[in-house]
């Protein structure tokens, strides 16, 4: 009797002691009254650069004479497409191969050409020009265009002024709805950043390009503008 009433008294005074540290804790502020918005806004600005993909194809029985054929190709537009006046900075390949093709008939596979492919991008800081340095680098001997991407230089600064474009939108929606519940807007909580990154837009021209090469009249090219948008979740504490 005398442990059982030992025990008792421990289990008592435990519960005792837990009550009073727990009642000697800061009870827990009541939440922030808050408001969270989002906010969107589109930046629109015409492109100053525009980057053109090319390609030279050279078809040969083996492979060393399509190799050769293509270096020797795919110098001329190198060298002609210099000679406009394009930096040397301003081109880079972009792939090269050599591949055989086949023909598939009766399930059988019979060899054929072998096919050298050297692709080039070429960056254009002057938009007008699009269209006379591709008609430079058909006649020069590219085979393929394969498309023509458009961008604005100082992208990072546009950016900016979208996000900034954004974080008013939000904050008007945010005291719009303040305001409709009659409360004030105090200061900003969070800014959450959501944007979804957009590509450049890309003009596709897949296209055999020596029928450009034919025709007479410069290869007219519009680039139209960019748009950057920018997108933000905002989180406000009204009062």
């Amino acid at each position: 009797m005398i442990s059982m009433s030992r025990g008792i008294s421990f289990v008592l005074t435990t519960a005792l002691l837990a009550g009073s540290l727990a009642a000697q804790e800061p009870a827990a502020p009541p939440p922030t009254p808050s408001i969270v918005t989002s906010g969107e806004a589109v930046v629109r600005r015409v492109p100053d650069q525009a980057f053109v993909t090319l390609s030279v194809d050279s078809r040969a029985r083996n492979p060393r004479d399509a190799q050769r054929q293509n270096a020797e190709a795919m110098t001329m537009v190198q060298q002609r497409v210099a000679a406009a006046g394009i930096g040397k900075d301003a081109i880079r390949t972009t792939g090269y191969s050599i591949q055989q093709e086949f023909d598939y008939a009766n399930g059988r596979r019979t060899p054929r050409d072998y096919i050298a492919r050297n692709g080039l991008e070429v960056r254009l800081d002057e938009v007008e020009r699009t269209g006379e340095i591709l008609d430079v680098a058909v006649q020069a001997g590219v085979t393929t265009v394969a498309g023509i991407r458009f961008d604005i230089k100082d992208r990072p600064r546009a950016e900016r002024e979208a996000l900034g474009l954004a974080v008013a939108d939000a904050r008007a929606r945010a005291e719009a709805l303040a305001a409709a519940a009659g409360r004030t807007v105090d200061r900003v909580l969070r800014i959450d950043d959501s944007r979804q990154n957009v590509p450049p837009r890309v003009m596709q021209m897949e296209m055999r390009a020596r029928s450009l090469a034919d025709d007479a009249v410069s290869t007219p090219v519009e680039p139209g503008t960019i748009e950057i948008r920018a997108q933000i979740v905002l989180t406000v504490a009204i009062e």
